[in-house]
């Protein structure tokens, strides 16, 4: 097929024309439709037209020609071809520029995205492993290791002697051989001696009951900062030892056992079946770590154990300036519901006392004041409060200034929420087995 050299259109013959007879005519060349130039009369380079652009005369007899992508005119076929080709070259550029532009956005966007996972994947894990050391179960091990790392940088700071290191890791681990608690920790005396104290005292108490006795322990070098679940579960345990009526229940415990021990007795718990899900919050394991307990383990170990308990929620404040007054409304009832000591102003009940928790850490209730304007004060045992200062009460002063350590006022008790496990007698091995049952879905009783 032939072409316009001019402006690459496809020629056409024309038609040939009717002539007078005679010799016959040759046929017409082909023709451009378009700028009627025939076959081999094609225009020179500089005078061709581009495809699209056509040519015009002006007055001058000038050809002009058109920019077929701007419109401009130029005088010059080479020229509009340099002013054609400068704006391929532009829109090369621009469109390849455009998609590198493109191709760089999306990778910039992709890495920053993948930045910010590895950013928010090790705060994760950063979070998590501070979770686990915050609540003992970073495999960092238990009481015992603890115990040890401790002492040894008592000596090394100058405050303890090696042969007194010695003697102290020999008795610590005598005791974690028996099971039994070292009982160095431990003051005796302080709810007798409270008895004593506001038999005497007649300022503003109108009314105080008081627990069984309780024998307060605080926590030691194996457990400091973890350790405070453990030492309320003694206190509760020592008054239940000093209880008649727990006896069948604790033959088998004469003595305050160790927290590596505490520790087996709540797994051992989780074997029989109590509390699943809480036992799979510790992945079934305890001992030789510093983890911490709660509400929820000390009702597994003390039903595992045929107590009758019952865990209470106090879910919400219920009181102005985010108090607590249905906690202590409660509290009341549990010591004075039996009405023992009739009108007595001082009554020394048969009552355990209450296990008291709250996000971060346990306290013992022992008791509780009625003031004589009708407000209450609750008497708590704190395990970190050290034994040199409860064997003060024990000395107890007549202006009762060392009451500060133990009263607990509505405005004192302020966290969002509260647990309370308290005591209520012995449980028959078919109510045992009932509850092992029912803890698989336990839910704490509410209180509004």
């Amino acid at each position: 097929m032939l072409v316009c050299g001019a402006c690459g259109r496809a020629l056409v013959s024309p038609e040939p024309r009717r002539q007078s007879p005679g010799p016959e005519a040759a046929a017409p060349p082909p023709q451009c439709p378009l700028c009627g130039v025939a076959a081999g009369h094609e225009p020179e380079a500089r005078d061709r037209l581009l495809p699209g652009a056509l040519g015009t005369d002006t007055q001058n007899g000038e050809q002009l020609y058109e920019c077929p992508m701007c419109s401009l005119t130029c005088t010059n076929i080479q020229i509009l071809e340099e002013h054609v080709d400068l704006h391929l070259e532009e829109q090369s550029f621009w469109g390849g520029e455009n998609i590198k532009d493109l191709e760089l956005a999306q990778q910039l966007q992709t890495e920053e995205c993948e930045r910010q996972r590895s950013e928010e994947d090790k705060q994760e894990r950063e979070e998590f492993k501070k979770l686990q050391r915050q609540y003992g179960l970073d495999n960092s091990g238990g009481y015992k290791q603890q115990f040890l790392k401790d002492m040894e940088r008592e000596v090394d700071k100058g405050r303890m002697q090696p042969f007194e290191y010695h003697k102290r890791k020999a008795d610590m681990m005598e005791c974690l051989a028996f099971g039994i608690d070292d009982g160095k920790t431990k003051t005796s005396g302080v709810i007798e001696a409270l008895c004593k104290y506001y038999q005497n005292e007649n300022k503003d108490v109108r009314r105080v009951w008081l627990s069984t006795g309780v024998d307060h322990f605080h926590s030691s070098l194996g457990d400091r900062g973890w350790g405070c679940g453990y030492r309320n579960f003694q206190m509760l345990l020592s008054s239940l030892l000093q209880n008649s009526l727990y006896n069948d229940c604790l033959q088998g415990t004469t003595l305050i056992p160790s927290i590596p021990k505490i520790q087996s007795m709540i797994e051992d718990a989780w074997r029989e079946g109590f509390d699943p899900h809480g036992a799979s919050h510790f992945n079934n394991k305890l001992h030789d770590s510093k983890a911490w307990i709660g509400a929820s383990e000390i009702y597994s170990l003390l039903t595992s154990l045929r107590i009758k308990c019952q865990i209470i929620d106090f879910h919400k404040p219920t009181g102005p300036m985010s108090t607590h007054p249905c906690l202590f409304e409660w509290v009341l009832r549990y010591y004075s519901t039996d009405n023992e000591g009739g009108a007595k102003k001082v009554v020394c009940t048969s009552k355990p006392p209450i296990y008291l928790q709250h996000q971060g850490h346990s306290r013992t209730v022992v008791g509780i004041e009625e003031k004589k304007n009708k407000t209450l004060c609750l008497l708590v045992f704190d395990p970190g409060c050290p034994s040199q200062e409860m064997q003060k009460l024990l000395k107890q002063n007549s202006d009762g200034t060392g009451l500060k350590l133990l009263r607990k006022f509505l405005g004192s008790l302020k966290e969002k929420q509260y647990q309370i496990v308290a005591v209520d007698g012995v449980l028959s091995l078919e109510e045992k087995a009932a509850r092992c049952h029912a803890s698989q879905v336990l839910t704490s009783e509410k209180v509004p």
